[in-house]
Formats: C-alpha cells, sequence, structure tokens
C-alpha cells in the first residue's frame, strides 16, 4: 500500500497533564522525518482549532523551541471539552479535505478517543483516505487495554508527595484531615495517595474510590476507629464517590447529590459530565466529622487542577513514554499506513510496549480499578496496587525521615 501524501494536523484535548507536551514534540519531529507529510499544523484549541481553521505551522518550529516545551506542563497548542456530533465531524472533515489533511493525531482521554473514532468513520464514509490516530494521555489513568496512561504517573506522584508532606504535618499536629482527589468514574489517582504511606500509622489512614459505593456512616465509623487508634486521620477520597443511585440505577456522585440537597443544579458539561471540582464536598465531609464525632480539628482540601500540570514532579518514566506514544503514532500512521489508539502495555519486572487498539475498543470506554487493588472494607488500597504504581513514579522519589530518639532520663 502506497502512502498518503499530505499534511499531519495534531491536537490537544481534554485536561492538560505535565507531560502532555512531550506526547506532541514526539509526534511532530518524528511526523517531520517522513518525506510523504508536506507540512504539521497543530491546532489551537484541540477540534475547535480545525473548525475555525485556526493553526499553527509546527514544521517551522525550531527543534529546540520543542525540546523546551516537551519539558513544560500543560497544552502548548490549547485544549478543549467540545464534543463533535454529526454536524461537528462534517465541518472537519472539510477543513481536512480543503487543506489536503491526510494524518490526523488527537491526544486526550476517553472523550479525546471517542472524537478521533468518529471523524475517522466519516472519513470513511465519505472515501477519504485520513489516517487518524488517537495518543493517549489522562491522569485519571482510566483507557482501557492500556496497563497505565500518560499523565498519570506524573500527577500520582504529585499526589503521592502531597498527602506525604500532609502526613508530617498532621503527625506534629495532630487531627482529621480530608483530601478531595480528582476521579470521576475510576479511583486511579485519590489510590496513588497511599504510596505515602512508610510506616503502620501514616496516612492516608483511608482511602475511598469510586468503584465502591460510599456511606457516610461507615465513613464516619472508619474515621473514629483510626482516630481513637493513632489520635489522628488522614482521608484520601474521590470527588466521582457515589453513595445513591437515581431512578434509573444510574450512580449519583455523592457531590451531585449534596449540591441536589441543597438546592443547587449540578452544572453539566458538553460530554454530559456533571461538574464535580469545586470545595463543596470537602467542606461537607469535613462538616459531618465535626458535627458527629465531636472532633474539633478538622481539615479538608480540593486538590482540583493542582495535581495535573504541576512541573516540580514529573516522573522521568512518565515524560519517556509520554514521548514515545507521540512517536510510535507517526510511525503507526505515516510508516504503516494505519489507525487506532496508541496503547502502553507493561512487560516483565517493569518495562513496556506500544501496541495498536482499534479505536471502538478505547472510544468512551473506562477502565476502573480491579478487584484486587481494593481490599475487602472498601476503605484502603492493598500492597498490589502499591506494586503497580510504584515504578511509574520515578527514581527520585523525596524521602521523610522521622525522628528517632528514647525519652531524655529526667533525674
Amino acid at each position: 500500500m502506497s502512502r498518503l501524501k499530505g499534511k499531519v494536523v495534531i491536537a490537544q484535548g481534554g485536561g492538560p497533564t505535565a507531560v502532555i507536551n512531550q506526547s506532541l514534540v514526539g509526534a511532530v519531529l518524528e511526523s517531520r522525518k517522513f518525506p510523504e507529510v508536506t507540512d504539521v499544523w497543530g491546532a489551537l484549541h484541540g477540534v475547535r482549532g480545525i473548525v475555525n481553521e485556526t493553526f499553527v505551522n509546527l514544521s517551522e518550529a525550531t527543534t529546540h523551541n520543542l525540546e523546551l516545551v516537551a519539558q513544560t506542563p500543560s497544552s502548548a497548542l490549547g485544549s478543549t471539552r467540545d464534543k463533535p456530533d454529526a454536524e461537528y465531524c462534517n465541518r472537519i472533515f472539510n477543513v481536512f479535505k480543503k487543506h489536503d489533511v491526510r494524518y490526523f493525531f488527537y491526544i486526550g482521554g476517553n472523550d479525546s478517543s471517542d472524537t478521533v473514532r468518529i471523524v475517522n468513520e466519516h472519513a470513511d464514509r465519505e472515501g477519504y483516505e485520513l489516517r487518524a490516530i488517537h495518543i493517549p494521555k489522562t491522569v485519571d489513568n482510566d483507557l482501557p487495554i492500556n496497563d497505565h496512561c500518560p499523565g498519570y504517573p506524573s500527577a500520582a506522584r504529585f499526589v503521592a508527595n502531597a498527602i506525604s508532606g500532609v502526613n508530617a504535618d498532621n503527625a506534629a499536629l495532630p487531627g482529621v484531615y480530608i483530601a478531595v482527589i480528582m476521579g470521576r468514574h475510576a479511583g486511579w489517582l485519590t489510590a496513588a495517595a497511599a504510596l505515602a504511606r512508610k510506616h503502620d500509622d501514616d496516612g492516608p489512614h483511608l482511602v475511598y474510590v469510586p468503584e465502591r459505593q460510599f456511606s457516610i456512616d461507615q465513613y464516619l465509623g472508619d474515621i473514629d476507629r483510626v482516630y481513637k487508634q493513632h489520635g489522628r486521620c488522614i482521608v484520601a477520597l474521590s470527588e466521582g464517590v457515589w453513595a445513591t443511585r437515581n431512578d434509573k440505577g444510574k450512580e449519583v456522585p455523592l457531590a451531585a447529590d449534596l449540591m441536589s440537597k441543597a438546592g443547587r443544579e449540578p452544572q453539566v458539561d458538553d460530554h454530559g459530565n456533571i461538574q464535580l471540582s469545586g470545595g463543596a464536598l470537602a467542606d461537607e465531609l469535613a462538616d459531618v466529622v465535626q458535627k458527629r464525632l465531636g472532633i474539633k480539628r478538622v481539615r479538608s482540601d480540593t486538590f482540583g487542577y493542582l495535581q495535573r500540570s504541576f512541573p516540580g514532579m514529573v516522573s522521568d518514566v512518565d515524560a519517556r513514554e509520554a514521548r514515545e506514544v507521540g512517536e510510535k503514532a507517526a510511525h503507526y500512521a505515516c510508516w504503516h499506513n494505519v489507525d487506532g489508539s496508541v496503547v502502553i502495555k507493561r512487560t516483565g519486572d517493569y518495562a513496556v510496549k506500544y501496541e495498536l487498539a482499534r479505536l471502538e475498543d478505547i472510544a468512551a470506554k473506562t477502565r476502573h480499578m480491579p478487584d484486587e487493588f481494593i481490599n475487602a472494607a472498601g476503605n484502603q488500597v492493598t500492597d498490589a496496587f502499591r506494586n503497580y504504581l510504584r515504578p511509574l513514579l520515578g527514581s527520585d522519589m523525596p524521602y521523610l525521615e522521622r525522628l528517632w530518639a528514647p525519652a531524655a532520663k529526667i533525674l
């Protein structure tokens, strides 16, 4: 099969990460090596940039500039939450035809992979030769088939180190601390807090993820038990934990349920996702501990965007793999003339290989934490999860030491 000759368009979608630009630069630099590629364009703000025809010519970016961008967090091209429907995809297709775009690389998560699928199917129906590759990215770590997703290890590293610092703080001034961490449908990022534990009495003492139904009564009982045992308690909780189902049997996030009971209508984005950001959930969970357990010193934080693009906590493993999935996208499209989603597979003690999965096997699907990663009580993770995550965090994790000294003898 002859190789397609034409332009490459690369875009970034969804939430930024600390290493998404590594994937961008990997795809750009590899694409520029192929003589069939006439230009490499970047679409500003995802698919919106395509339909608005707002492109930058990445063929003219210097390698030095691109390498510095690769080390910079967040999405250099800008991002979007737009969800293309049939009419939107037709506009994308018309822009591609107008500018002779033959290669489309979209770096993103669940919704972005679905966008690639829709655009690819539209091109097939129209008989237009287009190679469409989804490049994985999400701090939520919830793309199917992948062992893990670029962006997750660095965000997990941030969470583990942040909770490690909180644990040291909480040991000095004991009380209850509650951290609400990103994770709409899957608890991978919240679970990373468990890597802060080095001693039996270290936090997080409790970890709650969306893979298990959440109970306020169990939550209070767990905190009461831990607080009585250690005189303090640290909780890591996913923003997407749910306690009830609606009349259709669908899980209702605890945050949305609390908003509804307070008379506030939860906001919904273009993908139908309920907005879970903000500090309301953390405040409510702290308030109920104070009122029902009578513990005075209770503090809470919502990590929010902090964990996504923090420049000081990039995992070297994450940066390397993010670069390589971008490079592999160019290889699959330009060398092998195929469509699909690049996936990461783990081999051996810790190594990875890259494969190409069908878009329909990735698009709009969620990979949850397996049962063996969550304890029977649903309030902590297991050693199996810690062993899974540890090699992803990088080679130079900070180490916090305790003071070990006997009591002074008072004469």
